[in-house]
């Protein structure tokens, strides 16, 4: 038995907030994994090329277990920012993980999974979103306060 697109639609939630807040959570989990030694992270933008979410976040992890601690940081964000995750798959085999954030869903790959799959050369038409933080920014926001 299939769903009809109505019915789908009810079952997937529709992201609450400004077109920005796609954005802005794949831009803090890509910080989020790298501030948690994920290598490689790439915030895709497939806005206007697929039209099952908007965002990727790729990255690749150490182990299994750091991937796996990884998403459990993801989650606790996402749960502080008011974000359900729709769906997660491979948790036991941790090679590659996948969390369905509706606008934004994050990929978290061993090194030969990543290499194996390549999602970033096959959404090589995907520009690529620039998520460092910047060094000199956070050295003026670093201003002493007081006399």
């Amino acid at each position: 038995m299939t769903m009809s697109e109505t019915e789908q639609s009810k079952q997937r939630p529709d992201p609450a907030g400004d077109a920005n807040d796609g954005l802005r959570f794949a831009v803090d989990v890509a910080r989020i994994a790298a501030d948690n030694r994920t290598g490689a992270v790439a915030v895709l933008d497939l806005r206007g090329l697929s039209n099952l979410t908007d965002f990727f976040v790729i990255g690749t992890g150490t182990s299994d277990r750091q991937m796996r601690a990884v998403l459990d940081l993801i989650a606790e964000h996402a749960r502080q920012v008011g974000r359900q995750r729709f769906n997660v798959a491979n948790t036991r085999e941790a090679t590659w993980i996948l969390a369905d954030y509706i606008d934004v869903v994050v990929h978290l790959f061993d090194v030969q999974h990543r290499e194996y799959y390549d999602l970033d050369s096959l959404w090589g038409d995907a520009p690529q979103i620039a998520w460092q933080r910047d060094p000199a920014a956070d050295n003026n926001d670093q201003s002493p306060t007081g006399p």
